[in-house]
């Protein structure tokens, strides 16, 4: 005998709440893991193309993971030490930097900029507020006992996770196939499929938007001579999945070191933000249009609040599952809406619409894999 609605929705909504109370309590405990299963989902399609070329799961998991391992180890050897000194570099600068958009403030605004002006004062403790902060951030990370051993299990943990999940991975979701309930499963596949192609192309894209835009920003930075171009464009390659904010907050703060660096040199000032303003060409006209698309369903407005709701109630691991918990919930909306549409109580008195029949499972004789029946593409 089914389950009355009522009685099914109760219980999924008990489970979802089990999920959010456990995520919150576990909190950092299962970072590794997440980190792990999100490298395994983003890596699954290329460890796929590899066997339709003839490899085995089992060689082409030891061929991804040793591509990322020379990734890792040039990034390593030649970027991650220069990040981290540029970091720390600006930290120590910013009093300075503050010093001097102070004294241009007071050479220009004496009366708003005196010895006793709110705006003085502020601009000094900001100034004092970063250079004490960041170094204690700093320092933290580099020379705190358990900051080391995290970062380690963190290197160990997430690998280990993201291989053994990997080369498991169809199986995985053959399994959880198996398990959907039989009435509703077609459903859950065609929901499974949006949130899919969803994911992939927002993820995936930006990823690969992001990766390429702050390498440009880097680059093109450091050939004009900007001091600390590294930091500026991994910062603004690190936001640039939130349209407009990378290239915003990039060109502000490497704008603003320009003015300070290259006072009175306005081509290298306006070198520096054309960098930014080709950049957003680069981004909206190419990139953006070809490597995400124009139907990913994530709104900008929605992205930031799903960020910021999730970051305030889980921290970093609520920030990590932000995006695609607000994938799943604007696929199950789209969804809802479209059932309310259909019905009687959106209708009025008109009949309404039968909902569209979902076509049968496959046979057993159908060679279509289980985890190809949830990926959208």
């Amino acid at each position: 005998m089914a389950l009355p609605i009522q009685q099914q929705a109760r219980i999924w909504a008990i489970i979802a709440v089990v999920t959010f109370v456990l995520l919150w309590l576990l909190g950092d405990v299962i970072l590794p893991f997440l980190v792990g299963g999100a490298l395994a989902y983003l890596l699954d399609p290329v460890a796929d193309r590899l066997e339709r070329l003839g490899l085995s799961r089992a060689m082409s998991v030891a061929v991804i993971a040793l591509g990322v391992v020379l990734i890792f180890a040039a990034a390593v050897l030649l970027l991650i030490p220069t990040l981290i000194r540029q970091t720390s570099q600006l930290v120590q600068t910013a009093p300075e930097l503050f010093s001097g958009l102070r004294d241009w403030l007071a050479a220009r605004f004496p009366d708003v900029m005196d010895e006793s002006s709110t705006i003085r004062g502020q601009l000094d403790a900001i100034g004092a507020a970063i250079q004490a902060r960041g170094g204690e951030i700093l320092n933290g990370l580099l020379t705190s006992a358990m900051g080391v051993i995290n970062l380690l299990v963190l290197f160990v943990v997430v690998p280990v996770v993201a291989v053994y999940l990997l080369v498991d991975w169809d199986r995985m979701v053959a399994r959880i196939d198996e398990l959907l309930p039989r009435e509703h499963a077609p459903t859950i596949r065609q929901l499974a499929r949006e949130v899919d192609r969803t994911l992939a192309s927002f993820v995936r894209g930006q990823g690969l938007v992001c990766l390429i835009l702050g390498t440009y920003y880097a680059v093109a930075l450091a050939l004009v001579g900007l001091n600390f171009g590294l930091v500026v464009g991994a910062i603004a390659g690190l936001v640039t999945f939130i349209p407009y904010v990378g290239a915003l907050v990039g060109g502000v703060l490497a704008i603003g070191l320009a003015l300070f660096q290259f006072w009175g040199e306005w081509v290298w000032i306006g070198a520096v933000a054309g960098i930014f303003v080709a950049g957003q060409m680069i981004e909206g006209n190419i990139l953006t249009p070809r490597l995400v698309g124009s139907s990913v369903g994530l709104h900008p407005v929605w992205l930031l609040f799903a960020l910021a709701v999730f970051g305030a109630l889980f921290g970093f691991v609520g920030m990590l599952v932000a995006v695609p918990i607000a994938a799943m919930l604007g696929v199950f909306a789209r969804f809802g809406i479209a059932r309310y549409q259909e019905s009687a109580l959106y209708q009025g008195t008109a009949t309404a619409m039968p909902p569209p029949v979902s076509p049968p499972p496959s046979p057993a004789s159908d060679k279509t894999r289980p985890e190809d029946a949830w990926r959208g593409n």
